[in-house]
């Protein structure tokens, strides 16, 4: 069985990825995320707002694919998001999440931490993060 050790060589070609969620009627909405890696999990912010927010905060069940740039390789990540909003999680505890996600997800520091937070918050951004329960691959 794959694991997300094993995909690393994958996400170090490409970190844009689409995510699926469940509509209330059962059928799959997808977006394409920037993904970054933190233990054993992949984490993306969004905005509260967004399908994929209200999708998860429903049902947190969720899928993820992430294709080499050849499209030869890719990997199907399913699981349950753990979503870290205002509302589930201390302000200063988000803050620090969201600034992980942007360091894992960019593989750098941010320039202006102060105005990434305030854009951080002015955009109403919640953090994502999926432990896969299984992964299946191609050429991986």
């Amino acid at each position: 069985m794959l694991t997300l050790e094993d995909l690393d060589s994958l996400l170090s070609q490409n970190n844009v990825v689409v995510f699926t969620t469940y509509r209330r009627d059962g059928m799959p909405q997808q977006s394409l995320v920037t993904v970054g890696k933190i233990d054993n999990s992949l984490v993306f912010t969004t905005r509260s707002r967004n399908a994929k927010a209200f999708n998860l905060t429903r049902d947190p069940r969720c899928a993820l694919m992430i294709i080499s740039t050849d499209r030869r390789t890719f990997a199907v990540l399913d699981g349950i998001a753990e979503v870290s909003t205002p509302t589930n999680t201390d302000p200063e505890e988000l803050r620090q999440i969201l600034q992980g996600i942007y360091r894992a997800a960019a593989g750098k520091e941010h320039p202006d931490w102060a105005e990434y937070d305030k854009v951080m918050i002015e955009q109403k951004r919640i953090a994502i993060s999926l432990k896969p329960t299984r992964i299946i691959g191609h050429n991986v």
